[in-house]
């Protein structure tokens, strides 16, 4: 597979949980679209929600890499490197 950093390289195929943003869903918030960590199986919300969830996950626990959680579609984006990838593009 090629795909453009290491650690989209090291990403777990590790199932999508239905349901919505861990975090939103404990404060009574809403998202606009959901994102899940392979590292930690968790689903936060993307930067265009109002708490931005999945990006401040990934700020403090290191986890480098979030995929889509939105239904047809395939891409991951990695926040350390900085680069989208989407084995339906390839």
């Amino acid at each position: 597979m090629n795909v453009p950093c290491e650690h989209l390289a090291e990403l777990p195929d590790t199932p999508i949980p239905e349901g919505g943003c861990v975090e939103c869903l404990a404060i009574g918030g809403t998202w606009v679209h959901l994102r899940h960590c392979p590292a930690c199986g968790t689903t936060r919300c993307c930067d265009s929600s109002p708490n931005r969830h999945a990006s401040k996950h990934a700020a403090a626990d290191g986890h480098p890499v979030v995929r889509s959680a939105e239904p047809g579609e395939t891409w991951a984006w990695c926040y350390v490197d900085e680069v989208l990838h989407d084995p339906a593009r390839a």
